[in-house]
């Protein structure tokens, strides 16, 4: 399957899923496109960014020297906010599985219709599940933020994930480059496309069964 369609570029999905979060909020982000939340402005809000491998209070990269001892998930250096925190992985895998998280962001390889989530492995690939697992059981919500199609122009919202699950039924709501999803009582629903995208064309570019109600707003 191949799209013409140009939809969000990563620095502009990652502004979308910014407009979302709430004031005060903790908010985990994964490896790939969620590292360029901390970047984004939200006016009138302080959210508190977490990474597993024991930082809170992440900002954006720096704009000079980096230190190489503050790197987010990916090895990308930050710089660290007023109030920040260091701590090794106990304490912050504790923050995860405790429920003190109120949001993780993660990409995805595949997204199920019953909100299964698969984002660790490409069978015969090398696996990289790092601390998702525990994330999306820990957090009080999940969001997933991930291009609509793959590389081979494959849908990611299917019908069954075909990869190895991270967790079953854990996603909350799904934001790609063309469209928003909300899991609403459990049921897919379409909410939002992306500026030049209408619902015939996430139809043609999606596997999952979903509702369409584009006049609510995510909740």
């Amino acid at each position: 399957m191949t799209t013409t369609h140009q939809g969000l570029s990563r620095p502009e999905l990652a502004r979308r899923v910014a407009e979302d979060l709430e004031d005060g909020w903790c908010v985990n982000v994964g490896i790939g496109a969620p590292l360029l939340q901390p970047a984004q402005a939200t006016p009138g809000k302080e959210i508190v960014y977490h990474c597993e491998h024991g930082l809170l209070g992440v900002g954006p990269a720096p704009t000079g020297e980096p230190d190489p001892d503050v790197t987010d998930a990916g090895k990308n250096p930050v710089t660290l906010l007023d109030g920040a925190a260091s701590f090794d992985s106990s304490l912050s895998f504790a923050i995860a599985r405790g429920g003190r998280l109120d949001l993780c962001v993660l990409g995805a390889l595949q997204v199920g219709e019953n909100g299964d989530l698969a984002n660790w492995l490409v069978p015969g690939g090398d696996p990289g599940v790092g601390g998702a697992m525990d994330l999306v059981v820990g957090a009080r919500r999940v969001w997933v933020m991930m291009t609509h199609l793959d590389k081979r122009g494959n849908p990611k919202l299917r019908k069954e994930c075909t990869f190895p699950l991270t967790g079953p039924g854990v996603v909350d709501r799904v934001y790609t480059d063309l469209a928003v999803f909300e899991f609403v009582e459990r049921v897919l629903t379409l909410r939002e496309c992306a500026p030049g995208i209408n619902p015939d064309d996430i139809a043609a570019l999606t596997e999952a069964t979903y509702t369409v109600d584009l006049r609510g707003e995510a909740a």
